[in-house]
């Protein structure tokens, strides 16, 4: 089984039920396992959402990450909360928004970089109302029709 080079993992409901606001860029700490499973691309983030504990750390909560499969009885809990690694102005800048505001932390992308690194984009966004969400799809079907219509118009 040949390893992907750089994974990229997308969250793709996130612009369909958020409007997103402001991005960052976050480390994850893993165990070995855990790392092993999302080079070999099997994780997801379609259900997960971030969280602040009692001492102001940032975890993901409900991110899957498949146990690995060559891995022995020191395999890792498949939906077990995972610490994100932020600088500490971030950090408090996102709890404060995140109490005073009502808004919430969601992940995008999971990806894996250069060196091989985990690393996570994170975004501070606020939840679509159902009107939101209609208008979402109004927009993504004009614009599918207008490029058939482009392409028929073209040939």
């Amino acid at each position: 089984m040949a390893l992907q080079k750089n994974v990229k993992i997308k969250n793709k409901k996130a612009k369909f039920e958020y409007e997103l606001l402001d991005t960052y860029t976050a480390g994850i700490v893993l165990a070995g396992t855990e790392i092993k499973a999302i080079r070999e691309g099997k994780a997801s983030i379609a259900e997960s959402f971030c969280e602040f504990n009692d001492q102001g750390e940032l975890f993901v909560i409900n991110m899957t990450v498949q146990e690995y499969s060559h891995a022995t009885h020191f395999n890792h809990n498949p939906k077990s909360e995972r610490k994100l690694l932020l600088n500490r102005s971030e950090l408090k800048k996102l709890e404060k928004e995140v109490k005073n505001s009502g808004l919430t932390i969601i992940p995008l992308v999971l990806f894996t970089n250069d060196k091989g690194l985990a690393k996570m984009d994170i975004c501070l966004a606020r939840g679509k109302k159902q009107f939101d969400k209609r208008e979402s799809i109004k927009d993504r079907d004009n614009k599918r029709n207008l490029s058939r219509i482009k392409k028929a118009f073209n040939n």
